[in-house]
């Protein structure tokens, strides 16, 4: 009877992922290598939330999600794991995440964190995480991001999304520049738009993660040949999608060059 049980449950699981398998990138070896990751989400809003998503539907075996916020109604409009019951329950985004995943599939193991990403929890969070995707709103974050990863060499997908354009790149800690040496310092807070100013269209949302998800498991599976290293932005309003190149690592990056990390060490200038 246990090896009929055991037939039965291998093959719900081929049937699950078999039009995921069947695709040349994958195989049953990729699918194996997703089962046994550990995937890192900074944000659980548009772009995390989206990642999440997918992270569980394609069979990622474990998902770190951090956010402190909760479901508001204003995110129901791109925000896909949220329902008004969320909102009415005025419940965590994170345990939202979790609630949802376990209807959608109850192989992936979500671990919430309901807390601020900080110098001081960020490491402990992220520190056997395979890849992490990038679901912050602010520059900040971001480069505190960077630094954890720059330290502890894991690759991560950066993203960005506003009214009608997105942009991202996939940063590999010690092979590609890292976003210091992309940017090496924030832009004044005064010139940065936010959605409440700009708006969001669900759609950039949806892009912007659909992207970060596909370089996500081409680095899962072992396809590095076939990631994204430039800076790709895009209107999908006008139409526009530019690949800007990326210059290579910079040995005066104070990041990944020196390794001075300002925002983990919280020495960064206000």
């Amino acid at each position: 009877m246990a090896e009929k049980g055991r037939e039965e449950l291998d093959s719900k699981k081929s049937i699950r992922y078999s039009r995921q398998v069947v695709f040349r990138g994958m195989g049953e070896s990729g699918q194996a290598r997703l089962r046994a990751a550990t995937v890192a989400v900074m944000g659980c809003g548009g772009l995390g939330s989206a990642a999440v998503n997918m992270l569980a539907r394609s069979g990622v075996g474990r998902i770190i999600v951090v956010d402190r916020d909760y479901v508001e109604l204003s995110n129901l409009q791109r925000q896909v794991m949220f329902d008004e019951a969320d909102v009415k329950a005025k419940v965590p985004k994170v345990i939202a995440a979790v609630r949802a995943v376990e209807r959608i599939n109850s192989e992936v193991w979500v671990q919430p964190v309901v807390a601020d990403i900080s110098p001081a929890n960020i490491e402990q969070i992220i520190g056997d995480a395979d890849v992490l995707i990038d679901g912050t709103d602010n520059f900040e974050t971001r480069y505190l991001v960077n630094d954890a990863c720059v330290k502890l060499g894991i690759p991560w997908v950066y993203g960005g999304a506003i009214g009608a354009t997105g942009m991202t790149t996939t940063i590999l800690p010690g092979d590609t520049a890292c976003l210091r040496c992309l940017f090496p310092d924030p832009p004044p807070s005064e010139t940065v738009v936010t959605s409440e100013a700009a708006g969001i269209l669900a759609s950039v949302v949806m892009t912007v993660s659909a992207i970060q998800w596909t370089e996500t498991i081409k680095i899962l599976v072992g396809d590095r040949e076939h990631l994204n290293h430039d800076l790709l932005a895009f209107d999908l309003w006008t139409n526009d999608f530019v690949y800007i190149v990326c210059p290579p690592r910079r040995p005066d990056c104070l990041c990944c060059g020196q390794r001075q990390f300002e925002y983990l060490d919280g020495k960064a200038k206000k």
